[in-house]
């Protein structure tokens, strides 16, 4: 089994395009109430979801990069705000935290082996 994609609420279809474009991601399908990305690296996908209601969403979506602290600061020299700089956490990943147009929460993180081999894996199966 592979996950496909995962898909965002987004409030403005044209605003949320824009940012996710300034990221560096790969716009593969154009519509007025949907768009889906390509990662500029791997196979993986992400899709925008035009919501006209309101919406609460609490996923969180990472974007992994090798070079975060230079990605970042690129992102912030094109004018996208951050909440939180690159930071060492406690579970061994570097982040940083930013948010849509649509107050989606993101995280750009680089984890190396720790992504998926962190010192406390288990490997659990039914």
């Amino acid at each position: 089994m592979n996950l496909n994609q995962v898909t965002l609420p987004v409030k403005h279809m044209n605003k949320a395009t824009e940012f996710y474009l300034k990221l560096g991601f790969t716009q593969i399908v154009d519509t007025p109430h949907y768009a889906r990305f390509e990662c500029p690296d791997g196979n993986s996908t992400f899709s925008l979801l035009l919501e006209t209601g309101s919406f609460l969403n609490g996923v969180v979506i990472y974007f992994e990069h090798e070079k975060l602290d230079q990605w970042v600061s690129d992102l912030k020299s094109i004018g996208i705000e951050f909440y939180q700089e690159p930071t060492d956490q406690s579970y061994l990943w570097r982040e940083a935290i930013l948010h849509d147009p649509s107050g989606n929460k993101i995280k750009l993180y680089w984890a190396g082996e720790n992504r998926l081999n962190k010192p406390w894996r288990v490997d659990k199966r039914a």
